[in-house]
C-alpha cells in the first residue's frame, strides 16, 4: 500500500509547497503537527525569550528507524529566507538528529513516531519573526518535510473587529475584517511603510492577504478599515467527525472494517451544502486521541480513511479536501477524484485515531485558492477565526521583526 516518492516527486513536492506551509513531501510520513507549549489547539506563534516552546511531531510509516536530521532557517515576513547568518537568529548548530522517537504500539499499521522540541539543549532562537524547519534523511539534500511557525516580540497593539455587515454585501455571504495598529510604546519613523500587516482566516495561507495600505493614521496608530482585501467569503462552519475504535463507529462514521492489512473507516457521505449549517467546530483542527486516551502519539491506530461528498461535477477546476491534517495545502494527495457513475467526489487516505475538522474547498483552474462557496456555500453567520501579524524592519536592520499579534474568534450572530 505504501507508495514511496522518487527523488523527481519530492522536487516537486517541494517546489509546489508554499514557503509558510507545513507540509510533507514523501508518502510515508504523516500526521505533520505543530504545537505551542503542548497545546493542540494552539496557534504556531510564540513569544520570544519567554518560557514558550514549539513541538513538531510526525510519523513515519515505514517503522524502521530513519535517522532524521532539522535545519532552521529564518525568514522575512514573506517567508524567504532572510539575510541573517544562522549565527545571528540561533545559538547552536543545524543538521542535528532529532532524538524523541518511539515505535508504535499494538497496531496493525506500524509507525514510528518523531518529535522535536524548541529551544532544545542544542538550539536556542534569538530573535522574532518568521521559522521554517526543514526534515532530512541523514545524508539526503532534499527536504521530506517542512513546519513553519513565528516568534513575536510583542511591541504593538492590535485591536480587531470582524462584521458582515461588509463593504460589498449586508448580512449576506461575507465578513469583513478591520483592525487598528498602536505602537505609542514603541519608536516607528514611518510606520505607515514600515509596518507590515498580514491577515489569516482560520490559518489558512491560501487565502492570506498582505501589502495593506492603511486607511489613514491617528496619533500613534494606524486604521484598516473598509478595505476590500479584508473581506473574506464566510464559508460554513467545517464538518467534523471521530474515529476512535477499531469496531465501534464512532461520530460520523457509518462503518469500520478490517480488510486485510488495515482498518479502514467510512466517513458518512457528505452532501453539497445550500444552508448554513451550525456546529461547534474547531475551525479545521484536528486532536489525535484513542478511546482509552493513553499514549495516544505511538499507540493510536490508523485507518485508510473513506471520505464521499454527493454533487454534481464541477467544471474549471478541482476540488480538495481541506483541513489542518492536510497541513491546508491544496495539493494532488488531497484532490477528489468524481465517480460518474455515483455522482459523487471520492477520495481515501490514511489518518490517525482522532477527531478532525474538515471541509472541501473548489480551486479554479490556473488558481491556487481555494473557495468554499461551490461546496459548503459562503454564509455571513459562520463563525470564523482571524489572526493579524505585524512585521516591523527597521532602518538598517536585515530581517523582519513580528513585533505584533492578534487573533478574534468572529461570532457571527451567536
Amino acid at each position: 500500500m505504501m507508495k514511496f516518492f522518487s527523488i523527481f516527486a519530492i522536487l516537486l513536492a517541494c517546489v509546489s509547497a508554499k514557503a509558510q506551509e507545513n507540509g510533507v513531501f514523501i508518502d510515508n510520513l504523516k500526521s505533520l503537527r505543530v504545537e505551542i507549549d503542548g497545546l493542540w489547539d494552539s496557534d504556531p506563534v510564540m513569544n520570544l525569550g519567554g518560557a514558550n516552546w514549539v513541538e513538531i511531531s510526525f510519523d513515519d510509516l515505514q517503522h524502521n528507524y530513519v535517522r532524521y536530521t532539522y535545519k532552521i532557517t529564518h525568514c522575512d515576513a514573506d517567508w524567504e529566507p532572510s539575510d541573517l547568518l544562522e549565527s545571528d537568529y540561533m545559538d547552536g548548530f543545524n543538521g542535528m538528529r532529532i532524538e524523541d522517537y518511539s515505535p508504535s504500539t499494538s497496531t496493525a499499521m506500524l509507525y514510528n513516531h518523531y518529535s522535536l522540541r524548541i529551544p532544545n539543549d542544542d538550539v536556542k532562537l534569538k530573535v522574532s519573526g518568521n521559522y521554517r524547519v526543514e526534515f532530512f534523511e541523514d545524508g539526503d539534500d532534499e527536504p521530506v518535510a517542512q513546519a513553519c511557525f513565528s516568534i513575536v516580540e510583542p511591541k504593538v497593539g492590535i485591536d480587531i473587529s470582524v462584521s458582515s455587515n461588509t463593504d460589498i454585501d449586508t448580512y449576506q455571504s461575507h465578513q469583513q475584517v478591520s483592525f487598528e495598529v498602536n505602537y505609542s510604546t514603541y519608536t516607528v519613523h514611518h510606520p505607515e511603510s514600515e509596518l507590515m500587516p498580514v491577515v489569516v482566516q482560520n490559518r489558512r495561507w491560501d487565502n492570506h492577504v498582505e501589502n495593506l495600505q492603511p486607511t489613514y493614521l491617528k496619533t500613534n496608530t494606524l486604521i484598516f478599515n473598509h478595505n476590500k482585501s479584508l473581506i473574506f467569503p464566510g464559508g460554513n462552519e467545517y464538518r467534523r467527525f471521530e474515529v476512535l475504535d477499531d469496531h465501534v463507529p464512532t461520530m460520523r462514521i457509518e462503518a469500520m472494517r478490517y480488510e486485510r492489512p488495515y482498518y479502514h473507516a467510512f466517513v458518512m457521505e457528505d452532501a453539497q451544502r445550500i444552508n448554513y449549517i451550525y456546529d461547534q467546530d474547531q475551525n479545521g483542527r484536528y486532536y489525535v486521541r484513542n478511546a482509552n486516551d493513553i499514549d495516544s502519539a505511538w499507540e493510536s491506530e490508523y485507518y485508510i480513511t473513506h471520505f464521499r461528498l454527493s454533487m454534481p461535477q464541477i467544471p474549471g477546476g478541482n476540488l480538495y479536501l481541506h483541513g489542518d491534517f492536510t497541513n491546508g495545502r491544496l495539493a494532488d494527495e488531497y484532490k477528489m477524484e468524481y465517480n460518474l457513475l455515483e455522482h459523487v467526489y471520492e477520495i481515501a487516505m490514511p489518518l490517525k485515531q482522532g477527531s478532525y475538522n474538515y471541509q472541501y474547498l473548489f480551486v479554479h483552474d490556473g488558481d491556487n485558492v481555494g473557495q468554499t462557496a461551490q461546496s459548503e456555500g459562503d454564509f455571513y453567520q459562520t463563525e470564523n477565526e482571524y489572526g493579524v501579524y505585524i512585521y516591523h524592519r527597521p532602518f538598517g536592520e536585515r530581517y523582519d521583526h513580528l513585533v505584533g499579534y492578534n487573533k478574534v474568534k468572529y461570532l457571527g450572530n451567536k
